[in-house]
């Protein structure tokens, strides 16, 4: 079965940190770039975070940058989004995805996802 499986989340204090993983099962992670979305209370889906199928390239959307780090493990299929000053406007559902290429370009358009996860909670609250 293929499927993309997230975890990590749960209810952090505003500044606090999480790491988020997400580990593909069915399929070799590494052939992809690999993304995060996230989906807000009353909001759009939208890119957080891309890397590259080698992880030498990576790719940020502007309010995270500096503050979230993504990686991945291609020997473990398994793909990370450490998350460091969070503030409440982060609270979303985390979704990881699949980008059907190995570069990040375009990535954040979400038409060129291959496959999704059912994501996480991050919610961000004193």
């Amino acid at each position: 079965q293929l499927q993309l499986v997230e975890s990590g989340g749960g209810l952090v204090q505003p500044g606090g940190s999480l790491r988020l993983s997400c580990t593909a099962s069915g399929f070799t992670l590494g052939y992809y770039a690999m993304s995060w979305f996230r989906q807000a209370p009353g909001k759009e889906r939208e890119g957080v975070s891309c890397i590259g199928s080698s992880g030498r390239s990576t790719n940020y959307t502007d309010p995270v940058k500096g503050r979230f780090t993504i990686s991945r493990d291609n020997a473990e299929n398994t793909l990370y989004l450490q998350m460091t000053s969070l503030k409440p406007e982060n609270t979303a559902v985390y979704y990881c995805a699949a980008w059907r290429y190995s570069t990040c370009s375009g990535y954040a358009s979400g038409t060129g996802i291959d496959f999704w996860g059912k994501g996480t909670l991050v919610t961000v609250s004193s």
